[in-house]
């Protein structure tokens, strides 16, 4: 199971949304590239990046900032973030990122997504973000009344090569994965599944790593990370399967 570092970009700065509200954002630190190395540093291998203003705008925005990352680190990274058509998804990649992330295109314009998989092998994620159960969009600004489950089903045998679910109510709050909805789309589906949303300490990875046979494929870390309560360490040993859980 990989545990994912997350660097959300707001104005250039690496930040952190509460419930996805972006006059919430708290500033973790001004140079997300030196973020980027820090995580590295510490063993993670595999980076999650958003472009917040990107998801409210339908456009790239914080572009230097992603290309200032993709150039300090050598581990992969999946951006996500106002990618909207088959252009920007080829200059995200051209730029040096290894997947994109596809959310509010996926709802209101899934060929577009089947299209991409294709163009793009292995490089397109579908980025699933829920409000109590049902889909959210443009940044989290508009809920749909589509269900998390139904809307993967729609790309099942597509080529998509993950799916990452965040629970938009436990976002930023720390208080707690959840496990029980990650899961149960897990099972409904054979794309495999990253768990996001209101991780807030090494239980939550424990209680992920149980279900792991579900088909969840890793964990996404934020705030929990940054103010020091998941020891890198300690999480990289719990998904990797070094520490055993029961």
């Amino acid at each position: 199971m990989i545990v994912f570092p997350a660097i959300d970009l707001k104005d250039g700065e690496a930040v952190r949304l509460l419930k996805g509200e972006m006059d919430t954002a708290t500033v973790f630190n001004t140079n997300p590239a030196a973020q980027a190395k820090e995580f590295e540093d510490a063993g993670f291998e595999f980076l999650h990046m958003v472009d917040l203003n990107g998801a409210f705008e339908g456009r790239p925005v914080n572009r230097a900032a992603v290309e200032n990352i993709v150039k300090t680190v050598s581990m992969p990274t999946q951006l996500g973030g106002g990618i909207r058509d088959i252009q920007t998804i080829e200059q995200w990649l051209d730029a040096g990122v290894t997947r994109v992330i596809l959310g509010t295109v996926a709802v209101k314009n899934p060929e577009l997504v089947m299209e991409a998989c294709k163009k793009f092998p292995g490089k397109i994620v579908v980025g699933i973000d829920a409000r109590g159960g049902m889909v959210a969009t443009e940044g989290w600004a508009e809920t749909s009344d589509l269900k998390a489950t139904d809307l993967a089903r729609k790309f099942e045998d597509a080529g998509v090569s993950a799916i990452v679910y965040t629970d938009i109510d436990r976002d930023g709050l720390l208080q707690g994965c959840n496990v029980d909805s990650t899961a149960s789309l897990a099972r409904a589906i054979s794309i495999p599944v990253i768990a996001s949303g209101g991780v807030a300490s090494v239980e939550d990875i424990k209680q992920l790593k149980l279900v792991e046979d579900a088909g969840i494929e890793g964990v996404i870390c934020g705030r929990s990370i940054y103010d020091g309560r998941i020891d890198a360490k300690e999480a990289l040993a719990i998904a990797s399967g070094a520490i055993a859980v029961n």
